[in-house]
C-alpha cells in the first residue's frame, strides 16, 4: 500500500489547513459540478427510456438504481484504490471510469438494448463511486470540522448548478416532442413503431459523445493540476487516544447509524428529483412542460445550500440544521400527498429545500473522530448512496401495484423521521 503522505506530495494537516485554501475547493467544486451534471440526467432518462423501450414505470426506475447500485458494489474497493493512489490520483481514475460508462451509451443506442443502457449507467455509477469516495471527506477534510457542512454546501451548489443545467439540455434534445412521438405510434405496425422507436433512441449519442471528451479532458487537469494531497491516517493526540485500541470500523457507532441516515436521505433525495417529471405527467401535465420540473427540485437545493453557507456554524450547528431539515421533509412530503396538481408538484419540489443540508450535515457528523479509519468511514458512505438504487424502485414498484404515484411518495414519511433521530440523538452515540 502506498502511504499517501509521502515525500513526493505535500501533506495537509486536517486540523490546521485553513478554511481558505481556494485553489483546491475550486477544483473540488467543479468535480462536484460534473459528477452532478451526470447524475441528474436520470431525470430525463427515465421518462425517455420508457417511452424508447416501452417500460412500465417500476423497469424505467432501473434506470436509476442501476447508476446507484454501483455505489455500493463498489465503495470498498474504491477504498482499496484510494489506498493505492491516494486522494488526488484516485480523482482522474474515477474521471475516466465515467468515460467509460458514457461510451457505453452509443452501442446502447444503436441496438436499443436496455440492457446495455444500464450497463453504461453502471460502469459510470461505478466511476462516481471512486469520485465521491475521494471528494467528499476532500471537502470536510480541507478546513475546520465545525465549518465543513458550510464547505459542503458550496460543493453542493456546484452540484445542483449541474443538476439544473442538465436535464434542461438534455430533455430540450432528447424530449422534444416526445408527447406527440408517443401518440404518434398508436395505430402503426410494429415495424413502423420500432423506426420510430429507433430513431428516438439514438439522440443520446451526441450528447454522450461530448461527455466522454469532457471527462477525458477534466481527468488530464486534475491529474496535473497541483492538487495537495490528504493524510487521514495521521491523527491528532485527542483523537488518538479515543481510538485507542479500535481494530474495526464497526466500533463507532455513530458512523454506522450515519450510512443508514444517508441511505435513507440518498433515496428521498433522488425520489424528489427523479420521479417529478414521471409523477407531473401522471397529475396530467405535458412532458414539454413536466421535464423542466427536476430543475425546479434542485432550484430548491441551492436556495437551500445558500442558507446552510450563511448560517452554518454561525447561527445554527450542522445537528440543529439536520434537525429542522427533517421536519420540513416531513411536511412537504405529506402536502404532496394530500394535495393536486401544480400545487403537489411544487411539494415535490420544495423537499429540494428540505434535502439540501442533510448531506453537508451528515457527513462530518458521520466521519468525526474517525482518524486513521476516516478511508473506509468514507466508503461505507458512499455504499450508502445505494439508497438511491433502491427506494425509487420501491416508489416505482409501489406504483405499479395498486398505489398511485401519488400514494407511493408516503415512503418517504419514516426515512425522513429516522433523520431527525440521527441528528436529535444518533450522531452522539460514541459506544455500543
Amino acid at each position: 500500500m502506498t502511504n499517501v503522505s509521502s515525500s513526493k506530495s505535500p501533506v495537509i494537516n486536517p486540523a490546521t489547513t485553513p478554511a481558505s485554501s481556494s485553489r483546491p475547493i475550486i477544483i473540488i467544486g467543479a468535480l462536484f459540478f460534473i459528477f452532478g451534471f451526470v447524475t441528474w440526467l436520470n431525470s430525463v432518462l427515465i421518462p425517455f427510456l420508457k417511452i424508447a423501450c416501452q417500460l412500465n414505470n417500476f423497469e424505467s426506475y432501473l434506470v436509476v438504481s442501476a447508476s446507484y447500485i454501483a455505489y455500493f458494489v463498489m465503495a470498498i474497493p474504491s477504498a482499496w484504490v484510494l489506498k493505492a493512489t491516494g486522494f488526488k490520483k484516485g480523482m482522474p481514475v474515477g474521471l475516466l471510469v465515467m468515460a467509460v460508462g458514457c461510451l457505453v451509451f452509443i452501442p446502447a443506442a444503436y441496438t436499443r438494448m436496455y440492457g446495455l443502457f444500464l450497463l453504461g449507467l453502471f460502469i459510470q455509477g461505478t466511476g462516481l463511486a471512486v469520485l465521491q469516495t475521494a471528494v467528499n471527506p476532500y471537502a470536510t477534510i480541507l478546513g475546520p470540522r465545525e465549518s465543513a457542512a458550510r464547505r459542503i454546501s458550496i460543493m453542493g451548489i456546484c452540484n445542483k448548478v449541474a443538476g439544473v443545467i442538465a436535464p434542461i439540455v438534455l430533455g430540450a434534445v432528447i424530449l422534444n416532442n416526445a408527447d406527440a412521438i408517443q401518440a404518434s405510434l398508436i395505430g402503426k405496425n410494429a415495424a413502423q413503431q420500432a423506426a420510430e422507436l429507433d430513431a428516438l433512441a439514438r439522440r443520446v449519442i451526441n450528447p454522450y459523445l461530448i461527455m466522454t471528451a469532457v471527462l477525458v479532458i477534466l481527468a488530464v487537469l486534475v491529474y496535473y493540476s497541483g492538487l495537495p494531497e490528504v493524510d487521514t491516517d495521521q491523527e491528532d493526540e485527542t483523537v488518538a487516544a479515543a481510538n485507542t485500541g479500535k481494530t474495526s470500523i464497526f466500533q463507532f457507532p455513530h458512523l454506522l447509524l450515519g450510512v443508514l441516515t444517508l441511505f435513507l436521505y440518498v433515496g428521498v433525495e433522488v425520489i424528489a428529483g427523479d420521479t417529478i417529471i414521471s409523477y407531473g405527467a401522471s397529475q396530467g401535465i405535458a412532458l414539454n412542460t413536466a421535464k423542466f420540473f427536476t430543475s425546479l427540485t434542485l432550484t430548491a437545493m441551492i436556495a437551500g445550500y445558500i442558507i446552510g453557507i450563511i448560517t452554518i456554524p454561525k447561527y445554527i450547528k450542522q445537528d440543529a440544521a439536520l434537525r429542522v431539515s427533517a421536519i420540513l421533509g416531513v411536511i412537504f412530503a405529506l402536502g404532496a400527498i394530500f394535495t393536486q396538481g401544480y400545487v403537489s408538484v411544487l411539494c415535490i419540489a420544495l423537499l429540494g429545500l428540505a434535502n439540501s443540508l442533510m448531506w453537508p450535515a451528515i457527513w462530518p457528523l458521520a466521519i468525526a473522530d474517525l482518524g486513521r479509519f476516516t478511508k473506509i468511514g468514507s466508503s461505507y458512505l458512499i455504499m450508502a448512496i445505494a439508497g438511491g438504487a433502491l427506494l425509487p424502485l420501491l416508489y416505482g414498484w409501489l406504483a405499479d401495484v395498486g398505489h398511485s404515484t401519488q400514494q407511493a411518495y408516503w415512503i418517504m414519511v419514516p426515512c425522513y423521521l429516522f433523520i431527525w433521530y440521527y441528528a436529535a440523538m444518533g450522531h452522539k452515540i460514541r459506544t455500543r
